[in-house]
C-alpha cells in the first residue's frame, strides 16, 4: 500500500506548537497493528528522543477530535 504525501500531510496536527501524528495513523503507515507499534516504542524507549511521543490531555483530544472531518469506520475507530 503506497501512501501519498498529501495523505500524510492531512494526518499531521499541531499540538503544543509541535507537528504531530497520532499513533494510530503511524501504525497504518507502517502497516503494523497499533498495539505492536506501542509495544515497540515502549521496549525501545532509549532509541527515541524524549519528545518523540506524549499523551494528549482530555482538552487536547477534544480539540483534535473537532478537527476530524469524516467518521472512520471499522473496529476501534470512532473519530470524526
Amino acid at each position: 500500500m503506497e501512501i501519498s504525501i498529501s495523505q500524510i500531510e492531512n494526518k499531521i496536527y499541531t499540538i503544543r506548537d509541535l507537528q504531530v501524528m497520532l499513533d494510530s495513523y503511524l501504525a497504518v503507515m507502517y502497516q503494523v497493528e497499533l498495539r505492536v507499534l506501542k509495544q515497540a516504542v515502549k521496549r525501545n524507549s532509549e532509541r527515541f528522543p524524549e519528545n518523540f511521543c506524549f499523551q494528549l490531555t482530555d482538552a487536547e483530544w477534544q480539540s483534535l477530535r473537532s478537527q476530524f472531518v469524516t467518521l472512520e469506520t471499522g473496529k476501534g475507530k470512532h473519530r470524526k
